[in-house]
């Protein structure tokens, strides 16, 4: 029995009282987070290392989608205006076969039908305007050159070359139908001949 109670007396020596930190441990949790740290300096340097190569990775990521935002922001920006710009040029093209009519019957009205049909040759050439103000409007212009004028391929489009005397090549001889442009956009080259007469 006095062997019992030896053993007894030496096992309750060992094990701490309850609430207790144990033996080599401090009371202060963060001091026992430094003990450790200090007993393994390699696994702390390690996940530093880890640590700093997470938040780079996350900073190019946060860094990368403001950019794609900003692109997108911009692009969508970009394309309303446009929008406001040319949302018309497909409806303006168009017309342009009605400018070119009207235009035709006014050329061709002879001094008969300005006389007998004055009322109507006054209504074409009043429609006619219009049309003209309401694509103005909208910042559809007219291209005509008038013979003489060099010969620009971003405004006009060559129907034919022919060597005539008193132009030099690369001027226009003929307009053959006037051109249009919307804002800085082509709608439709002015139709030109041009003189090849050698130089």
């Amino acid at each position: 029995m006095a062997e019992a109670q030896k053993k007894e007396q030496a096992f309750a020596e060992t094990e701490a009282p309850r609430g207790e930190a144990p033996a080599g441990m401090a009371e202060d949790p963060a001091a026992y987070d430094a003990t450790e740290a200090q007993a393994h300096p390699g696994d702390l340097e390690a996940e530093l290392a880890a640590l700093r190569a997470e938040r780079d990775d996350l900073r190019d990521r946060v860094m990368r989608a403001l950019a794609d935002a900003e692109n997108s922001r911009k692009r969508a920006e970009r394309d309303r205006r446009e929008g406001l710009m040319y949302g018309g040029a497909k409806l303006a093209r168009d017309m342009l076969p009605v400018y070119d009519h009207l235009s035709r019957a006014l050329e061709a009205a002879g001094d008969e039908v300005k006389t007998n049909g004055a009322g109507l040759y006054e209504g074409i050439d009043l429609t006619l305007r219009e049309l003209v103000n309401v694509l103005a409007r909208h910042g559809v212009e007219r291209i005509v050159p008038k013979p003489g004028d060099i010969f620009d391929p971003h405004q006009h489009q060559a129907m034919f070359e022919a060597p005539l005397p008193g132009f030099a090549a690369g001027q226009i001889i003929q307009v053959m139908a006037v051109g249009f442009r919307m804002h800085d956009q082509l709608l439709r080259p002015a139709q030109v001949g041009v003189s090849s007469t050698p130089g």
